[in-house]
């Protein structure tokens, strides 16, 4: 797994990295392929923003949350990306092993 977390307006603390390391290392066992996700977290005058973008096979998932704190947000963005990685993966998975078309 690879992780590529970078900083827009913001300096980014060991503190940070590790904690958004952590949360991305949760996902990557819900799937079972090698995940590369790229991470931006941004601050602006109010609200800190964070994106992750990773790529799987037939299809890009990207996602942002802007929130005050920038852990909420973190924590956020990671609940809503593995909704998205599962519904993925079900999707995957009818796809692969059943004729039938979803609606």
């Amino acid at each position: 797994m690879n992780i590529r977390i970078t900083g827009h307006q913001i300096s980014l603390t060991a503190a940070i990295k590790r904690y958004v390391t952590r949360k991305l290392i949760r996902l990557n066992r819900k799937f079972n392929h090698q995940m590369n996700f790229s991470c931006v977290l941004e601050v602006n005058k109010l609200s800190k923003k964070v994106e992750v973008t990773t790529h799987l096979p037939g299809k890009d998932i990207h996602v942002q949350v802007e929130n005050k704190d920038m852990y909420t947000a973190i924590d956020l963005l990671t609940a809503k990306i593995e909704r998205q990685i599962v519904k993925y993966k079900e999707l995957h998975l009818i796809n692969m092993h059943s004729a039938k078309i979803p609606n």
